[in-house]
C-alpha cells in the first residue's frame, strides 16, 4: 500500500496531505436547473386513448452531468470556505465563467475544477478524482494489500520520493527507507506520473509480486517485494530501562482511525509495568483525524483548554474532560514534520505545561478541512476553519517551537534511519529528551 502524504487528511465522519479535519457531512445538492415538469394537470388517461398523461422531457446530456458536478464543488466552497473574500475573487461570476462551457469528459470538468480552485490560492483546497478519493479513504484504514510505502511526489522535479516505509511491512522488510527516491515499477517509470498512478501500481493481490527501482545515494536498487496485506499500526511503544529508572517510549506516526484505541493501550500496558514517565515520539507524525487528536490529548491532558477554531460564521472550541489515563511527567519529541493534528496535540500539552517539547520547530499548518465526497465518486477537500492554540496563538506558517532545541544534520538524520536506531541512545534528540525527562521526574519527587 502506499499512501500519497503531501497532503495531511482528516476525516471525520467516518472524517485527513495539510489540513487538520476531515469531516464528512455528505452530500451537497447541485444548483444546475434541469428541464422541470410542465405544470399543467396530466390528462386523464381515459379522456383520450392517444393522448400520453406525460410530459416527455429531454434527459440530461453529459456536458449537464458534468456542469453539475462542477456546480456541486462551486457551491461547497460558496457555503464553507474559510475566506469570505474567496481570495479577493468573484466568485459568483467565476461560476458563470466555468458553467459557460461545455464539457466532453470527466477529465475536462475535473481540470475545470482544478482551475477553478487554484483562484482561491489555497493548496489545501483542493479536488479530489475518484481513484484519488479511493486512496485517501485507504490513507486512514488500518489494513491494506500492497508493499506498504508511503509516498509523496516533489511537483517541481517530478519524482516521487519515499516518506517511509510501514514498519513491518513487505517493503521496510526488504531494505527500502525513506528518503529513496522511486523510479520505476515493474520496468515503468515512476517519474512525471500521478501518485495515486503509482499507488495502483504498487497495489495487488496477495502473494503477488512487484519490482521498485529506487535511487539512493545516485545509486540505482532493484527491490523484488511480494504484496500481502499491511496493518498500519500508528502507536508502537516498549519500556527501556534508562538511567532514570524505567520509563515508556511510545513512537506515533499518525492519527488514523485505530490510534486511539492504540493510543489507550499503551498507556495502560506501560502504567502496569510501573514507568516513571513517558517519551513520545511526534517526529514525522503528519497528522491524520481532527477528532481522534482530541481524543488522543484527553488521555494525556486532565483539563484545560485544547484548541479553539476561528471560522466565517462562528468559532468552536475542544477542551479536556478529566479523563486523563495518566499524570506521570511527559516529553514530546517533534521536529519539522511535525504538522496539523500533531500541532493541535504539541501545542495543547506545551501551553497547559503537562509535557516539555524536545526538537526542532514544527511545520505550521493550523487550517482546518472539510473533506466531501461528491456524486461520481470524486471528492473535495475545503478550508473551512483556522485552529488556534490555548494562548490564541496562530501558528500558520511559524509553527511550534520547543522548549528545548536539538537539531539533526541530514547525515545524523540518515543513519538513524539506515541504522534504524531511532529512539534509542544513539539518537541524539531521544538522548536529549531523557535528560528533559530525568528533570521532570526530579520535580514530581
Amino acid at each position: 500500500m502506499a499512501q500519497q502524504l503531501n497532503k495531511i487528511w482528516m476525516l471525520a465522519g467516518a472524517v485527513f496531505l495539510g489540513a487538520t479535519s476531515i469531516i464528512f457531512p455528505g452530500f451537497v445538492q447541485t444548483s444546475v436547473s434541469l428541464p422541470k415538469q410542465s405544470q399543467q394537470p396530466s390528462p386523464h388517461p381515459s379522456a383520450s386513448p392517444s393522448a400520453s398523461p406525460f410530459k416527455v422531457e429531454r434527459a440530461p446530456s453529459k456536458t449537464d452531468s458534468l456542469k453539475a458536478l462542477i456546480d456541486e464543488v462551486w457551491q461547497v466552497v460558496e457555503r464553507s470556505y474559510v475566506d469570505g473574500t474567496f481570495n479577493q475573487k468573484d466568485w459568483k461570476a467565476i461560476r458563470t465563467r466555468y458553467l459557460s462551457r461545455n464539457y466532453n469528459s470527466p477529465e475536462e470538468a475535473y481540470r475545470a475544477i482544478d482551475e477553478m480552485l487554484k483562484l482561491l490560492g489555497d493548496p489545501l483546497t483542493r479536488f479530489m478524482s475518484p481513484l484519488a478519493f479511493k486512496n485517501m479513504q485507504i490513507d486512514t484504514s488500518s489494513n491494506v494489500v500492497g508493499v506498504g510505502l508511503q509516498l509523496q511526489k516533489d511537483e517541481k522535479t517530478q519524482k516521487i520520493n519515499i516518506v517511509a516505509p510501514i514498519e513491518d511491512g513487505p517493503a521496510w522488510k526488504a531494505g527500502v527507507l525513506a528518503g529513496d527516491t522511486l523510479t520505476k515499477i515493474d520496468g515503468q517509470k515512476a517519474e512525471g506520473i500521478d501518485v495515486n498512478a503509482a499507488i495502483t501500481l504498487l497495489q495487488g493481490a496477495p502473494a503477488t509480486f512487484v519490482t521498485l527501482t529506487i535511487l539512493r545515494d545516485g545509486k540505482p536498487l532493484e527491490f523484488r517485494i511480494q504484496r500481502a496485506k499491511v496493518e498500519i499500526h500508528p502507536v508502537r511503544y516498549q519500556t527501556q530501562e534508562t538511567a532514570i529508572g524505567r520509563i515508556g517510549y511510545i513512537r506515533f506516526t499518525q492519527f488514523s482511525a485505530s490510534a486511539t484505541s492504540e493510543m489507550k493501550m499503551a498507556i495502560e500496558t506501560l502504567e502496569t509495568q510501573n514507568v516513571e514517565g513517558y517519551v513520545l515520539d511526534l517526529r514525522s507524525n503528519q497528522g491524520g483525524l481532527l477528532y481522534a487528536a482530541v481524543e488522543i490529548i484527553r488521555l494525556w491532558l486532565p483539563k484545560g483548554l485544547i484548541f479553539t477554531t476561528s471560522r466565517r460564521s462562528e468559532g468552536d472550541r475542544e477542551t479536556a474532560n478529566n479523563r486523563a489515563l495518566t499524570r506521570k511527567p511527559l516529553v514530546l519529541l517533534v521536529d519539522g514534520e511535525s504538522a496539523s493534528a500533531t500541532e493541535i496535540m504539541a501545542a495543547a500539552l506545551q501551553e497547559n505545561q503537562r509535557a516539555v517539547l524536545v526538537g526542532t520547530r514544527t511545520r505550521g499548518n493550523n487550517l482546518i478541512q472539510s473533506v466531501r465526497s461528491l456524486k461520481d465518486g470524486s471528492g473535495l477537500a475545503v478550508t473551512i476553519a483556522k485552529w488556534l492554540t490555548p494562548k490564541g496563538r496562530d501558528i500558520n506558517k511559524v509553527g511550534i517551537e520547543p522548549d528545548v532545541l536539538v537539531k539533526l544534520t541530514d547525515v545524523q538524520r540518515r543513519e538513524l534511519i539506515v541504522d534504524r536506531s531511532i529512539g534509542t541512545p544513539a539518537d541524539p534528540q531521544y538522548a536529549k529528551a531523557l535528560e528533559a525527562l530525568r528533570r521532570k521526574i526530579g520535580t514530581v519527587r
